[in-house]
């Protein structure tokens, strides 16, 4: 292993950790070479004695387990997959202390307190719903994020936009936050990569149904990306149209935003797995209505 980084090789003396976290080791002293406290990017000559003392996993801090239902559509010892309803904060935070997608984890599994973040490894906004992968073992979290990462998990949404969208195609556009609203992102010289891919799946009266697939995952993507070729998602608050002059557009009180197919590897088995949910209540109303009212 000489001539290599230190944080290369412990990867590979730990490959249920992320690199990530083995720097955070290295950095608070976890790690030592030869008994001295290294960079992450010392390259080791060969011979040297590492000493790793595993720190105690962080306290998740107050949050308290809560039992909110969930909906959960496989869980093994390994991973859960759940469809979250909208409405649903997924951590907590200024003015979400409780009632989060967290707390119902820490309550379902109990062990999830021994796992950052409850075993969260990616997001749904709050009024977007959908499935969600929880990892319930460290090896399994460090597995999905390296998925992740790479771009393997394959994470497909249907979204109904304003006006009549040609398809399909991608939006390639970096995302970063807004330059003056800090509560929004946009689409912004220097932001982070970002491509969306969609196709149309159903025209209706000034608005069109497509499923949208993503190849990243910033913050907002979906929302940013729409609005930014002029088509916002219905239902938007930040980024879509106060206005359309559609009473049912109008009234959808959400974005009309659901995340219905999810695949993956299965961290420990390695076999390909694939699930798919249908639209919630208040989002297929609302496609009924405009389909009665197109065929009207």
């Amino acid at each position: 292993m000489g001539g290599q980084r230190v944080d290369r090789v412990l990867a590979q003396l730990f490959p249920e950790h992320s690199r990530t976290r083995l720097q955070a080791w290295l950095r608070d002293g976890y790690v030592l070479v030869d008994g001295a406290a290294r960079e992450a990017k010392h390259k080791l000559r060969g011979g040297e004695h590492l000493s790793v003392v595993e720190p105690e996993a962080e306290p998740l801090g107050a949050e308290l387990p809560e039992d909110i239902p969930l909906a959960v559509l496989f869980e093994d010892a390994h991973i859960l997959v759940l469809d979250k309803p909208p409405g649903l904060v997924v951590h907590p935070g200024s003015g979400n202390r409780s009632g989060t997608l967290l707390n119902a984890l820490l309550h379902h599994a109990p062990q999830l307190e021994t796992v950052p973040r409850a075993g969260i490894v990616h997001r749904l906004d709050k009024e977007t719903s959908g499935l969600m992968v929880v990892a319930k073992t460290l090896a399994a979290q460090t597995a999905l994020v390296r998925q992740l990462q790479a771009r393997d998990v394959g994470r497909h949404y249907l979204a109904l936009v304003h006006g009549a969208l040609a398809g399909p195609g991608s939006v390639d556009a970096p995302v970063g936050r807004h330059p003056t609203h800090r509560t929004k992102m946009a689409v912004i010289e220097g932001g982070r990569e970002a491509r969306t891919h969609y196709v149309v799946r159903e025209r209706l009266r000034a608005a069109t149904l497509v499923e949208c697939r993503l190849e990243t995952g910033r913050t907002h993507q979906i929302r940013v990306h729409m609005a930014s070729i002029g088509h916002p998602l219905v239902g938007d608050p930040v980024y879509g149209r106060r206005r359309s002059g559609d009473a049912l557009r109008d009234a959808f009180a959400r974005q009309a935003l659901h995340a219905f197919r999810l695949a993956l590897v299965h961290p420990a088995s390695g076999e390909p797995m694939q699930w798919e949910v249908g639209l919630p209540a208040d989002f297929a109303h609302l496609l009924d209505a405009l389909r009665r009212e197109a065929g009207a």
